[in-house]
Order: structure tokens, then sequence, then C-alpha cells
């Protein structure tokens, strides 16, 4: 599945929502869940300030578009994410029965849509979703590199 029109303009969203966490010294990234051209969950990294290996951008944004929805199956349903998702939010999304990730810069150290693993694509499992990479990878690696330069 190649790069949706609306692909960039949904990605700014995401990247809206990784300036929230650097603002609140997290890492900046951030995601948001788009189903039928709305978005119905954001989130971004919230680790430190929920002291929670679980607070990834990914989870909170799945978390809060399954509340609004009322349902935990968030069928056609895509995540926006300005950083690939490790294989913990990978196997979220898989269990969320999204359609399909899309994020803007492939993680090389973790990623688990491609890079280090694909999760999201394996034949094993009984479901897997379409993912595409690299839409404003520039912008969210400048927040990620402006956010570690400073910590240095």
């Amino acid at each position: 599945m190649g790069i949706a029109v609306d692909d960039i303009f949904w990605m700014r969203q995401a990247l809206q929502c990784a300036e929230r966490a650097l603002q609140q010294n997290e890492v900046p990234v951030g995601a948001i869940v788009v189903q039928e051209n709305t978005i119905i969950g954001e989130g971004w990294d919230q680790t430190v300030a929920q002291n929670d290996p679980t607070a990834h951008a990914e989870i909170i944004a799945l978390r809060a578009a399954a509340k609004n929805l009322q349902n935990y199956r968030l069928v056609d349903a895509t995540l926006y994410v300005t950083l690939e998702p490790c294989a913990m939010c990978a196997g979220a999304l898989l269990n969320a029965r999204l359609k399909r990730v899309v994020f803007a810069l492939a993680d090389a150290k973790t990623g688990a849509c491609g890079s280090v693993f694909n999760i999201t694509d394996a034949p094993c499992l009984n479901h897997r979703l379409y993912s595409t990479q690299g839409i404003l990878a520039e912008e969210s690696l400048a927040l990620l590199q402006g956010f570690f330069r400073s910590k240095r």
C-alpha cells in the first residue's frame, strides 16, 4: 500500500503530538489514530511522567481510540507515528486489528515494522497490517536529534 494523499497531513498531526512530548521533556514521539478521516485517538511518549515503561505514544493513542469507540478492535483505522513502533507497540497494533501503520522514521535499533523485526507482517500471525514509512522523516529526525543533543 503506497502513500495516500492524506498521509502528510496526518503525519503533521502526529508531529504536533511529538512536540507535546518534547515540551514535557519526554522523548519526542507522537502518534494519532485515524478512522474515516477523523482523529479518534492521540498520544505522545509519557514514560517518565507516568513512571510507566508501556506509556509509548502508540499505546496511549490506541487506548484513547479504543475508549472513544468503546471497542478494543480498531478495524479500518490507521496509526500515524513519528518513529517506527517497537515490538511491544507493533504487537498492540496487531491486537487492535488496525488496518495500517504509517511511520515517519525507521528505527534501526528497536523497529518492529520492518527494520529490526517485521512483526506487523509476520506470516505466522493471524493478522497483518500494511505499513508505510518515510513520511516527514526529516522533521521527526530533527526533533529526536535536538532532544538527545540537549541531554548530552
